[in-house]
Parts: structure tokens; C-alpha cells; sequence
């Protein structure tokens, strides 16, 4: 039985008022069924007397590149605007999955007409609170960028309609796989925009953030700067000794069927294959989220060129973060257009100079 002619039995068989509601629920749980985890993609429908539709929605959660998935844009909703002296804050929301709206917050200088632009993608439990600090909206924009601020899939506003024990970490290749295109879809959003410098683009990510930024920098070449904060990964190691993980679920995820299914969303994989301009990695030596082991496979998996600190202890980490020192060296990446190699050079090694006063371990 064809998908029309079942929904027309179903329809049949309904107490009258109600064949609407539950003909919604229906279609609804037709389309999220469309977002397979691998394979071909679902053929077009082909109803007698209707013209054929475009490919029901699919997302291929094998690979953090987009190009496999088809997942339709909905027109974004404009939310709130903010006007301060030097920079407007915009609350959009964004879509392409029928149960999964992103709230997106686009921040941008004031008098500068195509800015360059920094997304940040804090990770798991984080929410898009700290994009409503106004203090620190004005650390984003500082010296004429534009931010973008969002989070993870399975993270703040994002959690919902799932059992408790659907979270980030059971499923992560979803999180994983999801939250890359998620990148890859607001880059599409922002070049069609049209008011930010597409070839200037970069990402700071921390923690699982940092995961999705190395696999979305790895296939989509419209990122030229990536700075990762601690990034999760080296899955194996990770599972294993993450305090993250609650002790009564870890078997759970050290189970072979579990592994394989993430190992092609491994960022250890994946940064061996970066061929961004510019990346920097900074681990957090004292922090356990990350056990010691994964954190070591990982700072050998980056590039050669890669920029690597190691913070020893928090103290170390506040200094080097004080009054949002943090953002100084991916800017110094992404120069405002007109700025020439040698002043590019002098801000990087400036901000470098400044990482090795707090954090002396450092090495390129």
C-alpha cells in the first residue's frame, strides 16, 4: 500500500474532528523518519495525478560533511534587536529539521560594512545565555567583527521532547553529525545575508564545541581560522575515563557496536586532515572531562603548523583569558580587509608572546 492510499485508510477509519490532528501527527512522524543515519537517500513520492516532489528530507549522520544530506531551509524567524552605541545584537531562528529550531544570535559592529565574522560554539550543557552579556558581546566586536553564537545539538534550548536518558553523550553521533552540517547550514545562512566577509571567516569552539569546529573545519574550506579549547575526542580513551560520564552508564558506551558507530566522527581522525590556514588547539592539562590519554592523542593528531598551549592549572587559564584575551588570536588570523601581512604579523605574535607569559608550554 502506497503512503497516499494508506493515509487515506487512515483518514477513513478516524472519529470525525479529530482526522486532522492526528493526520498532522502522522506526517510529522513521516517526516523526522526521513532523516536516516545512512544509506541512499529516500526516493522522490510519486502520487497519481500530482506532480513528483523534491527528495523527502535526509541527513547522513555517518559524515560530518553536508554534502550527502538534503535538509530544507525554512525561512528563519526574526526575533529580538538590541541597538547599543556600538553593536546591534539580532535573535534569529533558524531551521531545517522539522523538531530541531536553533536559536542563532547575530552580533555585529557598528560602522563596519562587511565585517569579518567569528562563530562560537561553546559545548555541552552549555546554553546561549552568555550572548545576552552585554559586556561580552562587546569583547566579540571588538576592533570591527561580527559574532555568531549558537549551540549544540542536544544542548540548551535544543534539549527537548526526549526521555532523560537521551543526552548528548548517548547519542552522540547524532550530536556530532548534526551539529557539524549545523555549521556548514549557518555558513550557507550567512554568505546568503550577504553583510559579513565570507572569506573571512572563523570558529572558536571549547569542549565538544571544539570537536564540531575541527569536523566542520575539516570538509568546509569557508572556515580559514579554527581555535579549539579542549576538545573532546580519541572516543576509545574518552569513554573510558571521562568524568563527564556517569560510572552506572560507561559500559554502556564501551560497548564495540557503540564505538564504531562514532568512529568516523572521531575529531582525532579528522584534524590530521585539516588544511585550515590557521589553527590553534589549547588543552587544559588539570581538567578531567577529557582524560590525560585522549588529550595527548589529540594534540599529536593536529597539523604541524598548528599553534599548541597547554594550560597547567586554572590560574593559568584566567590569565590568559582575562578581559577576553581569548578572542585576540583568531582575530589576528582574520585582519579586517586592508590590513597587510606585516601588521597580520605583529598582532599574531603580540597575542602569542602574551599565551607564553601565562602558558610557557607552548609549541608551533
Amino acid at each position: 500500500m502506497q503512503t497516499w492510499q494508506f493515509l487515506k485508510f487512515v483518514r477513513s477509519k478516524l472519529i470525525p474532528g479529530f482526522h486532522v490532528l492526528a493526520l498532522v501527527i502522522l506526517l510529522c512522524g513521516c517526516i523526522q523518519a526521513g532523516y536516516a543515519q545512512g544509506g541512499a537517500p529516500p526516493a522522490s513520492a510519486k502520487t497519481p495525478g500530482v506532480a513528483p516532489v523534491s527528495p523527502a528530507p535526509y541527513e547522513d549522520w555517518t559524515t560530518p560533511d553536508l554534502a550527502k544530506s538534503q535538509l530544507p531551509v525554512i525561512p528563519p524567524l526574526a526575533g529580538e534587536k538590541d541597538d547599543y552605541a556600538d553593536f546591534t545584537r539580532e535573535l534569529f531562528q533558524v531551521q531545517w529539521r522539522p523538531t530541531d529550531p536553533i536559536d542563532l544570535y547575530m552580533i555585529r559592529p557598528k560602522g563596519v560594512e562587511k565585517p569579518p565574522v567569528v562563530l562560537y560554539l561553546y559545548g555541552h550543557p552549555a546554553d546561549t545565555t552568555r550572548f545576552l552579556d552585554e559586556n561580552f558581546c562587546r569583547l566579540l566586536v571588538k576592533n570591527g567583527y561580527a559574532a555568531v553564537g549558537f549551540v549544540p545539538a542536544l544542548s540548551g534550548q535544543r534539549y527537548h521532547d526526549r526521555p532523560m536518558k537521551e543526552w548528548y553523550v548517548s547519542e552522540l553521533q547524532e550530536a556530532l553529525a548534526t551539529s557539524s552540517h549545523d555549521v556548514q547550514m549557518i555558513l550557507n545562512y550567512l554568505a546568503k545575508r550577504g553583510d559579513v566577509d565570507m572569506n573571512r571567516v572563523g570558529m572558536f569552539g571549547q569542549g565538544s564545541g571544539a570537536s564540531i569546529a575541527s569536523l566542520a573545519a575539516a570538509v568546509d574550506p569557508r572556515i580559514k581560522v579554527v581555535d579549539l579549547m579542549d576538545p573532546w575526542g580519541d572516543w576509545p580513551h574518552w569513554m573510558a575515563e571521562s568524568t563527564r560520564i556517569p560510572d552506572n552508564e560507561r559500559s554502556a558506551f564501551l560497548k564495540p557496536e557503540f564505538l564504531e558507530k562514532i568512529a568516523p566522527l572521531d575529531p582525532v581522525l579528522w584534524l590530521s586532515r585539516l588544511k585550515t590556514p590557521a589553527v590553534r588547539i589549547q588543552i587544559l592539562n588539570f581538567e578531567t572531562i577529557t582524560p590525560k590519554a585522549a588529550k595527548e592523542t589529540i594534540a599529536k593528531a593536529v597539523p604541524a603548523s598548528a599553534v599548541l598551549i597547554r594550560y597547567e592549572n586554572s590560574k593559568q587559564v584566567h590569565d590568559a583569558l582575562l578581559l577576553g584575551k581569548e578572542f585576540d588570536w583568531i582575530k589576528a588570523q582574520i585582519l579586517p580587509a586592508g590590513a597587510g601581512d606585516a601588521a597580520k604579523d605583529k598582532v599574531a605574535n603580540k597575542v602569542e608572546d602574551k599565551a607564553k607569559d601565562v602558558a610557557p608550554k607552548q609549541s608551533n
